[in-house]
């Protein structure tokens, strides 16, 4: 905001931070419903408010943490390189350590776990990618030995992309039926990659259908279809929001030329230890208030469906990017899990959706990768 260029102290910067905090998180209580462009009633906020400690904020730890595998080595292989970007910050070098030697010894001692939930025809990739990891761990450990954080941090990234690719290979199937109601609808049985230009540059979102493949399927066929090539950014909200995909015209989303009919997509949201997503509800509605998310709203960049106020089960081709400063709206329990569908993150491009606003548009966007995992309704 030009009101913080102004402020001259860091006292004055921090005293204006609380106060924008407060006033946003009663814009929350009052307002906060996501709809066409205005900022309507919604129900009662929910009961807690306090921030996890431990929220994951990295949209590509969160995707990883999210794929439907059932492989403990693998996760706490993950949990140690996840945590060595939490002690880089306070150069815990001895926390650091721990972590590598960790990683080192599940990778050379627990290979045989590691393969048991890699199917049989992709065992040999998985052996390589456990190689490499073995050989990039001990790589790891002599830049921790030196203590040369930007190296440290460089690696660490690197560790973690071939882990996930790791974690990919253990999928097996898709990990739910969807009901019988949205057989209608296209339905994302994996995921996508996305690619979208815009006026201040390109974002690449990766929309995730193990977890919401209603959602999913909607967004990736609306990209299929060419549907937001050329639309406006219709609504930007510091701090938190930027929104699109209304279509020109009276229609405010998706207007199926099979049936000519208003395609109705619903809320949709996986919670972590269930079988399958919730549909219909809020999980507010459902008194569901602590349960979290597989795909929350923690990390800058979430996009989710934006629907009319009061009814989870009106969205359509209308969708926004959740956009915060952890200073202004820390992670963890709040006041929008649950109430909306996130089906994906941006994991390129965060610099360019900062700078975006509503006098920007979007040119175009594709389907990159994932194509194949869209099914159309029969």
């Amino acid at each position: 905001m030009k009101t913080v260029q102004n402020v001259s102290s860091e006292w004055g910067k921090n005293l204006l931070k609380t106060s924008l905090l407060i006033i946003l998180l009663a814009t929350f209580f009052v307002s906060g419903s996501l709809v066409w462009g205005n900022l309507e009633a919604m129900a009662a906020p929910r009961r807690s408010m306090l921030a996890q400690g431990d929220a994951i904020t990295d949209p590509q730890a969160i995707l990883r943490y999210a794929l439907p595998i059932d492989n403990d080595t693998v996760r706490k292989i993950q949990e140690d390189l996840e945590d060595i970007g939490t002690q880089l910050r306070g150069k815990r070098w001895g926390k650091i350590q721990r972590d590598v030697k960790n990683a080192n010894f599940l990778l050379t001692s627990r290979r045989d776990k590691l393969l048991a939930t890699v199917p049989e025809e992709r065992q040999s990739q998985a052996e390589n990618i456990i190689e490499k990891l073995t050989s990039e761990v001990s790589e790891l450990q002599e830049l921790v030995k030196a203590q040369d954080k930007g190296e440290v941090a460089e690696k660490r990234l690197e560790l973690l992309d071939r882990v996930g690719e790791l974690e990919a290979l253990m999928v097996q199937g898709f990990p739910f039926a969807i009901p019988e109601e949205y057989a209608n609808l296209p339905q994302l049985l994996g995921r996508a990659k996305v690619e979208m230009e815009t006026t201040k540059g390109n974002l690449t979102i990766l929309v995730d259908g193990y977890s919401a493949p209603i959602n999913g399927g909607n967004f990736v066929d609306l990209v299929q279809r060419g549907f937001y090539d050329g639309l406006d950014f219709i609504r930007a909200e510091d701090f938190y929001i930027l929104q699109a995909g209304d279509p020109p015209g009276e229609d405010e989303g998706f207007i199926d030329p099979k049936t000519g009919e208003y395609r109705a997509i619903p809320l949709e949201v996986l919670v972590r230890g269930d079988e399958e997503p919730v549909y219909g509800d809020t999980l507010e509605e459902l008194g569901r208030y602590l349960d979290q998310p597989v795909l929350p709203f923690n990390a800058y960049g979430a996009i989710a469906l934006a629907r009319p106020a009061g009814d989870p089960n009106g969205g359509s081709s209308q969708f926004f990017f959740f956009k915060f400063d952890t200073e202004m709206t820390p992670p963890g329990y709040n006041l929008m899990d649950g109430r909306y569908s996130v089906f994906g993150y941006v994991i390129e491009g965060k610099e360019v959706l900062e700078a975006l606003n509503a006098e920007d548009k979007i040119i175009s966007a594709k389907v990159v990768d994932g194509i194949e995992n869209l099914v159309q309704p029969s």
